[in-house]
């Protein structure tokens, strides 16, 4: 499909014929990172002004996406932000994790949408009407929008623990499970914002585990 023949407006256009004028997009970034949090953002777009450009943020440069952040968080009507942090993410799952952010973003919102386009994930819990689209950061410009900000959001946080666990590469690869932070977790282990649950961070922890058991079981002996 030709990204140049998407009317990323089309859905928000159709919904404001309807007369929902503060439609709301959602959307995730770091899903499948085995470090960091999740970062989820909400953001609600003027039906008066169409932003340029707007698109799914992993099909933009990092220069673009930057340009774009600033354009959205000047022209937007309201944007939220919500971290869930790695200990949350590996205590209750990334998909109930994924479910709480957005629903969580949506209600900081300062302005209470009167309509929700959401990123793949369905959320029956919410008392708003909405509609969950597969691949909708391609496909709606509000959508798009949540996911501009959400990486710009979560790029510039990993640059900060890059800064913090200079060891692992944070800054190139953004907590991803590349072979540079795979070879890093090999040296040095995994640190603080590493998720415990996510292979292969959890095959260190399982090591931990057996080791107790092994040290418990010689004292028995």
């Amino acid at each position: 499909m030709n990204d140049q023949k998407i009317n990323l407006y089309e859905r928000e256009e159709a919904l404001y014929d309807e007369g929902y004028k503060l439609v709301c997009g959602v959307d995730e970034v770091g899903r499948g990172s085995i470090a960091g949090p999740l970062v989820v953002a909400a953001v609600i777009l003027s039906p008066l002004e169409h932003i340029s450009g707007i698109n799914d943020s992993k099909k933009l440069s990092p220069k673009k996406r930057l340009e774009l952040a600033k354009i959205i968080k000047k022209k937007a009507l309201a944007i939220s932000t919500v971290f869930i942090d790695e200990e949350k993410i590996d205590e209750l799952n990334i998909y109930q994790a994924t479910k709480l952010g957005m629903l969580a973003a949506i209600k900081a919102l300062k302005i209470k949408p009167e309509y929700c386009l959401i990123d793949a994930m369905p959320l029956h819990e919410l008392d708003i009407p909405h509609d969950s689209i597969i691949h909708g950061d391609a496909l709606s410009a509000s959508i798009g929008a949540a996911s501009i900000i959400a990486k710009v959001t979560r790029d510039d946080y990993m640059a900060k623990m890059d800064v913090k666990y200079p060891h692992y590469g944070f800054l190139k690869h953004k907590g991803y499970c590349t072979k540079n932070h795979i070879e890093a977790l090999e040296k040095y282990g995994p640190c603080k914002i590493h998720r415990k649950t996510y292979y292969p961070v959890s095959k260190f922890y399982n090591k931990i585990v057996q080791l107790s058991l092994d040290n418990i079981n010689e004292k028995k002996n």
